[in-house]
């Protein structure tokens, strides 16, 4: 006479060799999402790197157009408006050398807690808004610089 199951294994219709297909398809699912957060993360930190050379081209593209003027015309005031133009330049530049680190910290910080299993969580103050007031300040002290001093 055959035995009975155990009652832990009672009501299940498949030996422990076979798998069930819900569980592999829930593996494979959150595989998939694991890839596609860290594809995510990818762009995200690509749009930061374009972001910044954007920044350290138009500050680089400033400091040779008032350069090229200063040559043109050599006044005391193409002069002043040059030297501006350079610390501007110089100051989106360490901006955004600044914020190309800090995108690479954030993005290899998230993928190890991605790689861990460890749960990914909102920072309280993103780094695009921390961008954004500096940029803000930065464009009024030189819209400052240039019309009222």
């Amino acid at each position: 006479m055959p035995r009975s199951p155990p009652p832990s294994e009672r009501g299940r219709s498949k030996s422990m060799s076979s798998i069930d297909p819900r569980t592999a398809l829930a593996g494979e699912r959150t595989r998939m999402a694991a890839f596609r957060t860290q594809k995510a993360l990818d762009r995200t930190t690509l749009a930061w790197i374009r972001t910044t050379l954007t920044m350290a081209t138009f500050g680089f593209g400033l400091a040779g157009f008032f350069r090229s003027l200063a040559a043109q015309s050599p006044s005391p005031e193409t002069i002043r408006l040059h030297q501006y133009a350079v610390q501007f330049g110089g100051v989106l530049l360490l901006l955004g050398t600044i914020a190309t680190a800090l995108a690479g910290w954030t993005h290899w910080r998230t993928l190890r807690r991605l790689q861990r299993g460890e749960p990914l969580e909102l920072v309280r103050w993103p780094l695009s808004i921390t961008l954004a007031y500096l940029l803000t300040l930065l464009f009024a002290v030189g819209l400052w610089t240039l019309f009222v001093r």
